[in-house]
């Protein structure tokens, strides 16, 4: 499989996503079995930060090392990307040193721009539009829970963000039936849903978008939600949490669903917000198995992008 970069969900077919998956299955089951082998050896990842993270910082240095390569990390205050110095100059100087940059960015032209500049694959680790990596950690989960993508009810309670996109695009891509319950004026981008039909209508997926969360949880196999407040939008928190209240999922909302539903959330979580700790702790999340996966797609990615698999 040739890739160059790895920057949204909506850039690769169907088969293509499902053989980074099956990379991604067949690492985990390495790693369990003693050891991944060096297939990244000699092979130099740096890890361009402007936001904070846990799961992402730690399952690329993590990943990295267990293919037998190397990853740093770069610390906002190191770099200032866009403000210290210009994103095109950093793609340029570290295009140079290393042979793959996972940006993890506020806003998505900077990764962009990266991948204009950079000559090396450039890994989006989150940015404002998207967040791939945790689309394909979603994948993973579900298919390891319900056996496949294609015909799973996957349904998102909360705002239309950059998890939301890339969840939705996974889903129409692979064949999952998804729906959206959000309050209005927190849609998805327009040109996010345009290319989400697009793929829909190739796959059979159905795509469904609603403001009623009630409603959404009706048929559910997956519930999903993330963060009301997203970095960066500390300013709107109290507006944020008071129209958001009615999205939670909790208990009530997890018994309108599936009796065999999952509940998935990114993380970090707000307990007692968009969740709350019945269900984040309960016998229907796999919150944290989800959290782990990110470890397993990612080095699929890396596996795809710089081992040649």
């Amino acid at each position: 499989m040739k890739m160059n970069h790895f920057l949204s969900i909506a850039d690769y077919s169907e088969p293509e996503l499902m053989h980074i998956l099956d990379v991604s299955k067949q690492l985990k089951a390495e790693l369990k079995a003693g050891g991944n082998q060096p297939i990244l050896a000699g092979k130099t990842l740096a890890l361009v930060f402007q936001k904070a993270s846990l799961r992402t910082r730690v399952s690329f240095e993590i990943g990295m090392h267990q293919l037998g390569g190397y990853a740093f990390y770069l610390a906002p205050d190191e770099i200032g990307l866009g403000k210290r110095e210009a994103v095109k100059d950093v793609a340029q100087v570290l295009g140079g040193f290393v042979d793959a940059i996972m940006a993890r960015v506020f806003e998505h032209k900077h990764l962009l721009e990266l991948a204009q500049y950079a000559g090396i694959p450039i890994i989006n680790g989150l940015s404002d539009y998207n967040h791939p990596c945790q689309g394909m950690a979603d994948a993973l989960t579900i298919i390891e829970e319900f056996g496949q993508l294609k015909g799973v009810n996957v349904s998102f309670i909360g705002d239309g963000n950059n998890v939301a996109v890339s969840l939705m695009h996974i889903c129409a891509k692979m064949g999952a039936n998804f729906t959206i319950a959000n309050p209005e004026g927190y849609d998805m981008p327009a040109e996010a849903i345009k290319m989400a039909e697009d793929f829909a209508a190739v796959s059979g997926s159905n795509l469904t978008f609603l403001r009623d969360p009630q409603e959404a949880a009706k048929g559910a196999q997956v519930l999903y939600t993330d963060t009301w407040v997203s970095m960066g939008q500390e300013a709107e928190k109290a507006e944020r949490e008071k129209i958001f209240k009615p999205y939670q999922v909790n208990q009530a909302l997890v018994d309108i669903a599936e009796k065999d539903v999952i509940v998935m959330h990114c993380l970090p979580s707000h307990r007692g917000q968009e969740i709350t700790d019945e269900v984040q702790d309960g016998p229907h999340s796999r919150v944290f198995p989800e959290a782990h996966n990110r470890l397993h797609a990612q080095k699929g990615v890396l596996a795809c992008l710089l081992g040649g698999m």
